[in-house]
């Protein structure tokens, strides 16, 4: 009986600290940026407290709805003091939408935060002080970039976006990032979706080519129009299927043609592509008759530019369709070697020595096993491409330890209006 009322007990003190919580507000002075598009400022008793949808310098009434000894998140109930650099979101889904953090942010000013924010990250996680961090690269396109869209399905099998809350899935009626052909695409969709499917990506290639991709739990359960001539591909633990077209699309970039399959990952902001390869090869700084490894290939989009330059390149991706793809790609290069694997298994087997290394993993970031390779192999030089600053300062952390110094980070904006940061950073022992 005594445990019974002690649960009992327990489970009231919960429902009244949630309902307190529920309604608890303060007004709030937000004094910088937080990696994931909150801005940041702190209570009476200094804990720090998030709060999406804001800017730096602002002063807002915030609810609190997560709180935690240290740290608090909130969302914004009334502005006392406006940014005079605010400006009106582009989407009328901002603020529902989960995909885009900064639309209420000129686009300079996100260049800024966002430079603030990898340094910031290399300073509290990495523990650098004054980290070398370069002026940001700014996409040439600023909407209407990406060539890659996923969808959700909402309740009634429409497709939709996951909300800022993570809490449902919400219908979709417009999105300013896509490019305009994956919006025409969009706008033909015609779809009577089954228990069988479970998200749907859009992708563009070079030359008007388009691409449906229905990940699905099952083999192909489908009735789907769409007007344009499009390829379908159907994804699922049963396998991969060919509905209509091809498998794969074709980007043309740096005077190479990529052949890039279905589930091959490829950069979303093809526009600045070439910049991104050129800051790379320039930072490899390639002399003729090197060894140059490639870590986390991908379909070779990066071999490709190293490879011109008369080195040996050797590569290792662990994605069997990437590997598919980087062989076709690089097929005319004799001074190329491809390992399919995992990079952590791979280096170590791998016998010659690297006079540089590329690493472009993904958000996670290095393993610790890919890790202790490469400081066992020790290259003189390592340029390091991320797409997260989290991750990177603690690869960073480890790679100082092991004796390596950070020359330069360079902030390249593959996605506007979101968060996300791309940096390209070098690293010499």
């Amino acid at each position: 009986m005594r445990i019974l009322e002690m649960l009992a007990r327990i489970r009231q003190n919960r429902i009244h600290f949630q309902r307190a919580l529920m309604s608890k507000t303060l007004e709030l002075t937000l004094t910088g940026s937080a990696y994931g598009g909150e801005s940041f400022g702190r209570d009476v008793d200094g804990r720090m407290v998030f709060v999406p949808f804001t800017i730096p310098g602002e002063v807002v009434h915030v609810h609190l709805v997560e709180e935690h000894k240290h740290w608090a998140r909130g969302l914004p109930e009334k502005w006392v003091e406006t940014s005079d650099q605010r400006i009106e979101p582009r989407c009328p889904h901002f603020r529902t939408c989960g995909g885009c953090h900064y639309q209420h942010i000129p686009y300079a000013l996100q260049l800024e935060i966002k430079a603030d924010v990898v340094r910031d990250q290399l300073v509290r996680i990495g523990g650098f002080e004054n980290p070398p961090v370069r002026s940001p690269i700014a996409s040439p396109e600023l909407w209407n970039y990406r060539n890659n869209m996923r969808f959700h399905l909402t309740e009634d099998g429409d497709l939709g976006f996951v909300t800022f809350d993570k809490q449902r899935v919400f219908q979709v009626k417009e999105c300013h990032l896509p490019e305009q052909e994956l919006t025409d695409l969009w706008a033909q969709f015609d779809l009577d979706p089954t228990s069988a499917m479970e998200n749907i990506s859009l992708r563009s290639g070079g030359a008007g080519e388009q691409m449906v991709i229905i990940h699905g739990s099952d083999a192909p359960d489908l009735e789907l129009s769409i007007e344009s001539p499009t390829s379908v591909v159907w994804t699922s633990p049963r396998g991969d299927f060919v509905l209509a077209g091809q498998d794969h699309l074709y980007f043309d970039l740096n005077r190479h043609q990529f052949h890039v399959s279905a589930l091959s990952f490829f950069q979303v902001n093809t526009k600045i592509i070439p910049e991104l390869v050129q800051q790379v090869t320039t930072l490899l700084s390639i002399q003729p008759g090197q060894t140059v490894f490639d870590l986390y290939a991908g379909v070779g989009l990066f071999s490709a530019a190293i490879a011109e330059s008369d080195v040996h390149v050797v590569a290792v991706e662990e994605s069997p369709h990437a590997c598919r793809d980087f062989s076709i790609n690089l097929d005319r290069f004799t001074h190329i070697d491809l390992y399919e694997g995992a990079v952590g298994i791979a280096l170590p087997q791998i016998k010659p020595q690297p006079d540089a290394v590329l690493v472009d993993p993904p958000r996670a970031g290095l393993s610790r096993a890919a890790l202790d390779a490469l400081l066992e192999r020790s290259p003189s030089l390592i340029v390091y491409v991320s797409c997260d600053p989290a991750t990177l300062s603690r690869d960073g952390k480890r790679l100082r330890a092991g004796g390596y110094s950070l020359e330069s980070i360079t902030p390249i904006d593959l996605f506007p209006q979101t968060f996300h940061i791309e940096t390209i950073s070098l690293w010499t022992i």
